[in-house]
């Protein structure tokens, strides 16, 4: 009864007192997520010399991927849920002084054990910085004010991840590859000094100060992992043989029990109910819909010009600058179309792009279409960014921003871990050999996967109208 009354006085207060320094705020929590979506894709062009400099398997570049994503995804609910508990302010803080400590031992690394392990150092890092972040965003605005700060957060996430593989290039090319990880060390240092002055120090919303689920989280990750290997693995092993069927089942299994731990735990790791609310997972489905297909076309294109077409790491990131600005440009038309026209509309049309611009290189595989394809690809995953984080967490109330923010940044770094583990396993013939047959099918993969999206998309996401945050389970 005492939560139920409080409840309403958080939304008020937030509404009626807005933070005078909320779009500083927003500035530098935004470059902050940058980091955190650029270290996913700033790695893609840096592959290739670290697989010759550490003596890198076709699996372990894909797990220096995965890794990060995968532990990034697996612990956002429990981040979420510390989020949560012991306010936004310090998980913020603390993930980004994790994140950047990991991020110099990565670039120190010798060996791929010890590049693996700085990666999974990342992902927890990031686990605790990005859903405290978002929950921030989406508590210190409200209304329309909360739409347009939505989507300055979607699109540099998305024109981000596109800018990490131009920024790679640059890096790789320069000082080396270390310099990929780097590069967050003095940037996350000069965040946090920044955030610690300007973040209002609020306290928990959660009034019952709930226990941590460590089994769920545990459960959920073991579980994805499980996924993700048996996708890396099929590349070896065939899409049909034992060993990928039996880690399926796994997955499957362990998916389950998480299901059913959340509904008997005291303190579960996610409200299910919230998942069960249409806007919520469609968003979640959307964005990771959005990260796979994005992440496999980035996976494809640095090997496609570094490794078939024998071009330098500056060359190959500075080809990808037509596909930064394409994802950007389609993130920030979506956000001013998004009030008026609704996200179903919007997301058909934005997976109906990424598929056209991706069965350009599978028809035509030449430089040209490649850059002019993914471009094409780019500005549609760009607006389905957007258009993800908007249905989502449009409708939440600001006591559940920071469990739904962990969902929809799970299911986030789940669809880059998919990404790269399917292209990885579909291209293997490419990554590995001579022949362009890999990359074409890796396309033509992605392309079938986007129509898919778009035949779905046009099935569950909701229109115009939308409930207020704290209905029912629709």
């Amino acid at each position: 009864m005492e939560v139920s009354m409080t409840r309403p006085a958080v939304q008020q207060t937030v509404a009626q007192e807005p933070h005078p320094a909320r779009w500083r705020i927003l500035g530098f929590l935004g470059v902050a997520q940058l980091m955190l979506i650029l270290d996913v894709t700033v790695v893609a062009i840096a592959l290739p010399h670290m697989e010759t400099d550490l003596g890198l398997s076709r699996e372990a570049l894909t797990w220096t991927v995965s890794a990060y994503t995968l532990t990034f995804g697996g612990l956002m609910l429990l981040g979420g849920r510390i989020t949560d508990i012991l306010g936004a302010k310090r998980i913020v803080l603390a993930g980004l002084l994790l994140f950047t400590t990991a991020s110099l031992l990565t670039g120190l690394a010798g060996s791929a054990g010890m590049l693996l392990a700085g990666r999974v150092a990342q992902g927890v890092g990031a686990a605790l910085l990005s859903p405290a972040a978002l929950s921030l965003v989406v508590a210190l605005f409200d209304g329309e004010e909360r739409n347009k700060a939505l989507g300055v957060w979607s699109a540099l996430g998305g024109g981000g991840a596109a800018l990490g593989v131009l920024l790679g290039g640059l890096l790789t090319a320069g000082p080396g590859w270390p310099w990929v990880f780097h590069v967050n060390v003095p940037i996350g240092l000069a965040i946090a000094v920044m955030l610690a002055v300007l973040l209002p120090a609020r306290p928990p919303v959660s009034a019952n100060r709930p226990r941590l689920d460590v089994l769920g989280a545990i459960l959920v990750t073991s579980s994805s992992a499980s996924l993700i290997y048996a996708l890396i693995a099929a590349g070896e092993q065939g899409w049909l043989s034992a060993v990928t069927g039996w880690l399926v089942l796994a997955a499957a299994a362990g998916y389950v029990l998480f299901v059913l731990w959340q509904r008997r735990a005291r303190s579960p790791l996610m409200d299910v109910r919230l998942l069960a609310r249409r806007p919520v997972a469609v968003g979640a489905f959307l964005i990771l819909m959005a990260t796979a297909l994005m992440i496999a076309v980035f996976f494809l294109g640095t090997f496609y010009f570094q490794h078939a077409l024998g071009y330098g790491a500056l060359q190959a990131g500075l080809l990808f600058l037509p596909v930064s600005l394409a994802t950007m440009l389609g993130a920030n038309l979506t956000g001013r179309l998004l009030g008026r026209w609704g996200g179903r509309g919007l997301a058909v049309a934005g997976l109906m792009v990424a598929a056209i611009g991706m069965a350009v290189p599978a028809v035509s595989m030449n430089p040209v279409s490649v850059v002019a394809g993914v471009a094409v690809a780019a500005a549609g995953t760009g607006a389905m960014f957007v258009i993800a984080s908007a249905t989502a967490l449009g409708q939440v109330a600001p006591y559940e921003a920071g469990i739904a923010s962990g969902i929809v940044s799970t299911f986030h770094e789940f669809g880059a871990s998919i990404g790269a583990a399917v292209v990885s396993s579909v291209a293997a013939a490419s990554l590995t050999g001579t022949t362009l047959s890999g990359f074409t099918s890796g396309f033509t993969v992605a392309a079938v996967a986007a129509a898919a999206g778009a035949v779905a998309a046009a099935l569950v996401t909701p229109g115009r109208a939308a409930q207020p945050a704290g209905a029912g389970s629709q």
